[in-house]
């Protein structure tokens, strides 16, 4: 890679990194292009080589971020319940945290993909698929799951109430916490949904 190539590399990850900080701190629509490129130090028409707007930066990050959160769920202290819960609730406090336009964007790029240009966002729902898929069959290789389990069943349905939440809270306009409606949903059905599932402690020894 010559010098510019690094340099056109670090720039840009100083503008993901900035992007990231402010985004996660004030919400996207309360974050502006300048307050983005001041934070990283490079001018705002720098800011136009990289990306078309701020939401790129949000698209952009959520290939790290949705990854983080999968792996946070795994090293969530707790039975699977607890994990898949941290799961399911950081999962909807960062599209939350993007903002209610960021997130009817998301939806229309799942149910119409041809409107979007990049790869990642056509592949979103078969990605958060395969992440809960992944985090299940975690479940059952530490002995918390039955391994009679129907992962790929299950996924689809816990990836299906995930958007069918996140759909609601756009025709809300964002009226309430998408999050805090997760966590309740996570209280009050994730036992009863998992029950037959689980492998109790006791079993486990």
């Amino acid at each position: 890679m010559t010098n510019r190539q690094l340099a056109a590399a670090e720039t840009r990850k100083k503008l993901l990194e900035a992007g990231k900080k402010l985004i996660c701190k004030k919400g996207l629509s309360n974050t502006s292009i300048e307050e983005i490129t001041d934070a990283a130090g490079v001018s705002k028409g720098t800011f136009y080589t990289y990306f078309n707007r701020k939401e790129d930066i949000v698209f952009e990050l959520s290939r790290s971020m949705f990854g983080e959160i999968l792996e946070g769920a795994k090293a969530f202290e707790g039975d699977f319940i607890a994990k898949l819960c941290d799961y399911m609730v950081n999962f909807s406090g960062y599209i939350e945290q993007g903002s209610v336009r960021l997130s009817q964007e998301w939806v229309k790029s799942v149910v119409n993909p041809d409107l979007v240009e990049n790869e990642f966002d056509r592949g979103k729902l078969p990605y958060y698929l395969s992440s809960v898929h992944e985090l299940i069959i975690f479940g059952v290789e530490q002995g918390m799951l039955k391994r009679d389990v129907p992962a790929r069943q299950l996924a689809e349905i816990l990836v299906d109430l995930l958007y069918g939440e996140m759909l609601c809270w756009n025709m809300s306009g964002g009226t309430y916490s998408l999050r805090e409606r997760t966590q309740d949903f996570c209280d009050g059905y994730l036992q009863v949904l998992l029950k037959k599932y689980m492998i109790e402690q006791e079993d486990a020894r």
